[in-house]
């Protein structure tokens, strides 16, 4: 279970002296209910926190310190706090996120009868202009995936491994990381990876052949090397030994990109972007690179067509005489 910091239950004189249980008491019931109701991540958990506590911020310093009194706050304070937000120069997404935070805190108090009204669900979200991931072209890919194999240490032996893998696999590098030696079937002749995605749900991903052994070599000839003495279950440790960090993976891709000399920003998720796009085109049924990506929803793999339909008008234009 995520660890959650309890916020102590305090008390304030609000308007005729009525004691007032503070804001962050339901905060940290809601948290609760995400953790153990809903199963969410720690990151999650860790996001609705912050937003939710910018929230509480704002709401105190209108009420000048005298407490929130949750059945009180209306829509148009709701709004004055969307204004807020949208005037501290935020992102449209950063401000759908926030804004979604804030909507299905009030639903939860709602549901648990602490609202009589619910001050949001009249509230429409805002619309968020969806930016179309940019995959690495296949050269790009290959050029990134030689760069650890020009050297012969240890650490090139486990990141050759992780980007095959990352690519092979179209894993989020929250998972990644938390793969352990246990997660990797590399013994029978159809290697695959299990995992646990988002939603505590369990997924099993083939290997081809190029991933498979050089998986397989960083973990005869390369992690024991890296993990010395240590009891470790993590599959990718650091040089100390100790599971790689989301930071670390990320730092390391970095690296290998400059190396590459590919142009422009590449994170642990533009693999993923270049998975799904890369398997469309190469005629895989969408569900399919659903079901491999472990989305719940087709919707969100369907934005890897608008990807795919992006290429071929590029490709048209190039192409039709009429389109110069």
């Amino acid at each position: 279970m995520v660890r959650i910091r309890q916020y102590s239950p305090t008390t304030t004189h609000g308007d005729r002296g009525r004691e007032v249980r503070l804001v962050d008491t339901f905060i940290n019931e809601f948290l609760e209910f995400l953790s153990v109701e809903k199963g969410a991540s720690g990151n999650t958990i860790a996001a609705y926190r912050n937003d939710l506590g910018q929230l509480e911020e704002f709401l105190g310093a209108k009420k000048n310190g005298n407490g929130i009194q949750w059945p009180h706050i209306g829509q148009n304070e709701v709004l004055e706090y969307i204004l807020y937000l949208k005037s501290q120069s935020y992102a449209e997404a950063t401000v759908a996120r926030k804004v979604a935070a804030v909507k299905s805190f009030f639903s939860f108090l709602q549901a648990e009868g602490r609202l009589k009204a619910n001050p949001t669900e009249q509230l429409a979200s805002p619309k968020v202009g969806k930016l179309l991931p940019k995959p690495l072209s296949v050269q790009e890919i290959d050029e990134l995936l030689e760069q650890p194999a020009r050297r012969q240490t240890p650490e090139a032996k486990r990141d050759r491994a992780m980007l095959e893998l990352m690519y092979a696999s179209g894993l989020r590098v929250t998972e990644l990381v938390s793969l352990d030696t246990s997660s990797v079937h590399l013994d029978g002749e159809k290697p695959y990876v299990r995992l646990i995605g988002k939603g505590n749900r369990e997924r099993q991903i083939p290997l081809p052949e190029q991933p498979a052994q050089e998986v397989n070599d960083y973990l005869h000839f390369a992690r024991p090397r890296l993990v010395g003495e240590r009891d470790e279950t993590a599959l990718f440790v650091n040089r100390r030994g100790e599971r790689l960090t989301r930071q670390g993976f990320w730092l390391i891709l970095k690296g290998y990109a400059t190396e590459a000399g590919i142009l422009g920003r590449v994170t642990p998720h533009t693999l993923r972007h270049s998975f799904a796009t890369h398997m469309l085109r190469g005629g895989m049924d969408i569900r399919m690179v659903q079901e491999l990506l472990g989305h719940a929803n087709i919707s969100t793999t369907q934005v890897y067509t608008q990807v795919d339909r992006e290429h071929i008008r590029e490709v048209y234009e190039k192409a039709h005489p009429r389109a110069h």
